[in-house]
């Protein structure tokens, strides 16, 4: 909770990802302004270029670490701020960059860089909470500008996020859409994805990517029967699960387990 003896102090970091969740906090527009009233932002380079030192009250972090010189530097956030807050596929679950941890080590630094031997980095792409304690995880690829407004008032407020931990499956019976996976035999993660992007595939016919990682109930061994059973191969359900969260606990998992299936 915080105290209401100071006005709090925000600051967003920055680790490996595309800025998309930091962008998701400038397009608040209008909300913004009115939480620029009840906050000083202290630390926010892409909003910026002011660099105010710690400690702050709330710390938003966005990306996933991938080099050693990321690993120290959470580490020197997490001591800085009282609340920190990881927002995003890539800070929660280690991103789309997280595919190369499923690959020999070295293998995607040789094919993208001309002289790999100037690069500097970890054999994997992990989320912040494997370094440092989080206090709260709010997922997407990106987020939902909205949840994080909820994340940011609930704390002002001293009362817990109200974030939801159903699937993307209530979102698409809320808007009325024929199920794309039931009606089409469409391959869809919207029964294991947690709520939050309003069903934005399933909306226009495709199936969910499952950007904002497992739900709460996520049963992916019984959706992966399904998908089998509707004619997808085991290669298929490991490139299905391993997208912008292919590095959460219960994707990894059904991923592996697939990539089993098919050896």
């Amino acid at each position: 909770m915080i105290t209401p003896t100071h006005k709090p102090r925000l600051a967003v970091f920055k680790f490996a990802s595309c800025d998309g969740c930091q962008l998701s906090l400038l397009n608040l527009e209008d909300e913004l302004l009115a939480l620029t009233s009840a906050v000083e932002i202290s630390y926010f380079l892409e909003m910026t270029r002011a660099e105010g030192e710690g400690p702050y009250d709330i710390s938003l972090v966005e990306g996933s670490v991938t080099t050693p010189h990321d690993a120290d530097r959470v580490k020197a956030v997490r001591a800085a701020s009282k609340i920190l807050v990881t927002i995003g596929a890539c800070a929660t679950a280690g991103g789309i960059q997280g595919l190369r941890n499923y690959a020999a080590s070295g293998d995607y630094v040789s094919a993208v860089y001309a002289h790999p031997s100037y690069i500097e980095t970890l054999e994997t792409s992990t989320p912040i909470s494997d370094h440092v304690t989080v206090d709260y995880e709010l997922t997407g690829c990106p987020i939902d500008r909205y949840q994080l407004l909820e994340v940011l008032t609930a704390y002002l407020a001293g009362r817990s996020p109200r974030i939801p931990t159903y699937s993307v499956c209530q979102e698409c019976k809320a808007k009325g859409n024929v199920c794309v996976l039931v009606a089409g035999k469409t391959p869809c993660l919207g029964p294991v994805t947690r709520a939050g992007c309003g069903a934005l595939c399933p909306s226009v016919g495709r199936g969910c990517f499952g950007c904002f990682g497992p739900a709460a109930t996520a049963n992916t061994s019984s959706l992966a029967a399904r998908l089998a059973a509707n004619g997808a191969k085991p290669g298929e359900l490991v490139r299905l699960f391993r997208t912008f969260t292919a590095g959460a606990p219960e994707f990894a998992r059904e991923s592996l387990r697939q990539e089993a299936i098919g050896s």
